[in-house]
């Protein structure tokens, strides 16, 4: 694993602003980064990102069967008391998941380190599985890459084909995130043209728009019933929403399903150490109020059950706190412990690799960099590329 400087693509700028990729820079500052990229070996990639990350999920769905049985955990987890029924059918009933990202910490050599998965409502999609594509296209006809240059990068052609196995031809879903954010509107854009591309029908609303029917069912901005509803948003508000004493009565399919609400929780962290202790890719983890968590020798990472982009995270050194977002939205929540892992130092930037399920496979990775080792907001993403 090597970064390397590389050329910028003349107009590149222009090319995202045509695509809809409008927040390429946000606040004056870049978002999308190909000043330089990540370069891996085929090996790297393949023993040490994707054959982990899916092990990874597996192990995490053997943590769902544990939680879902156990009162005790999911009142860890959180998760209301009124909706655990509920939670816990959605994954009997073998509700079909469609993605997932992890956040590995990895710098080349030895096993990568799992910090977390966004099970749930994971961004940086369109980048990822669209925008990342096309510069390796243009920098490989450019030259700038060498010819037998690849990227780890099935992730569009893995949502269609996913798509195309969950659902009969012609079936309609919904999409929806909160309205007037460019960034979740493309994730949910890229949901929706994978599943256009399975020939499926994808109609999107504002979530605010989203209204409830006189039999109790939700309808899209045109008042249609929605029988599936992909949502980019996190099953932690939404099971703290109004509409959500109408989740069990609406006969709408929820896209991801109520169970991944038990994994893109924090608490899923020490739930795996529990049931996987030593492996290679996980880090020890406990509940705060752990009496174990003496283990971690005050050197660890505090997390919130329900974080997002970094916040109310801090970092922890022989007792001292040594690192804290800025950001405390979710400092009211419950916390676990992670034994802390330094990130690789690469010219002062500090990479998180996104190791992206679909299914249940990892179909390949984003990368995201700050100077902070706290991945946040406005970490960059950078572009990657294999070379053998």
């Amino acid at each position: 694993m090597q970064k390397i400087s590389l050329p910028e693509r003349p107009g590149w700028r222009d090319k995202a602003q045509e695509v809809g990729f409008t927040f390429a820079d946000m606040h004056g500052e870049p978002y999308w980064d190909e000043t330089s990229a990540y370069q891996f070996s085929l090996r790297q990639i393949e023993d040490d990102i994707e054959d982990p990350s899916t092990e990874l999920h597996a192990m995490c769905r053997d943590a769902v069967a544990t939680i879902i049985q156990s009162q005790e955990l999911m009142e860890r987890l959180a998760i209301p008391e009124e909706h655990r029924d509920y939670v816990a059918n959605s994954w009997q009933q073998e509700e079909p998941e469609i993605y997932g990202r992890f956040d590995l910490a990895y710098d080349g050599n030895g096993p990568a380190k799992m910090l977390e998965y966004n099970a749930d409502t994971p961004t940086s999609l369109y980048e990822s599985a669209s925008f990342q594509w096309s510069w390796l296209e243009d920098q490989l006809e450019t030259g700038v890459l060498q010819t037998g240059d690849d990227q780890f990068n099935g992730i569009h052609e893995a949502l269609v084909d996913r798509f195309r196995a969950v659902f009969a031809p012609d079936s309609n879903l919904h999409f929806t995130a909160v309205g007037g954010d460019p960034e979740d509107y493309a994730t949910v854009e890229a949901m929706g043209w994978a599943a256009r591309e399975a020939g499926l029908g994808a109609h999107y609303t504002d979530l605010e728009k989203i209204g409830l029917s006189d039999k109790g069912q939700f309808l899209d901005d045109e008042d249609r019933v929605i029988g599936t509803l992909f949502k980019l948003y996190p099953w932690e508000d939404l099971l703290r929403d109004d509409y959500a004493k109408h989740l069990q009565t609406a006969q709408c399919l929820m896209l991801e399903p109520a169970w991944k609400s038990v994994l893109s929780n924090k608490g899923l962290l020490p739930v795996l150490w529990q049931l996987f202790e030593g492996h290679p890719n996980l880090l020890p983890a406990y509940f705060e109020d752990d009496a174990a968590k003496s283990a971690l020798n005050e050197t660890f990472v505090r997390k919130p059950l329900f974080s997002r982009e970094g916040a109310s995270i801090q970092i922890v050194e022989q007792g001292v706190e040594t690192e804290a977002s800025p950001n405390n939205d979710y400092a009211a929540h419950a916390r676990i412990l992670q034994a802390y892992t330094p990130l690789p130092n690469f010219d002062g930037f500090h990479p998180v690799i996104g190791a992206w399920i679909i299914g249940q496979e990892c179909a390949g990775i984003g990368i995201r960099e700050d100077r902070a080792r706290i991945t946040q907001n406005m970490s960059r993403f950078k572009p990657h590329f294999i070379r053998s």
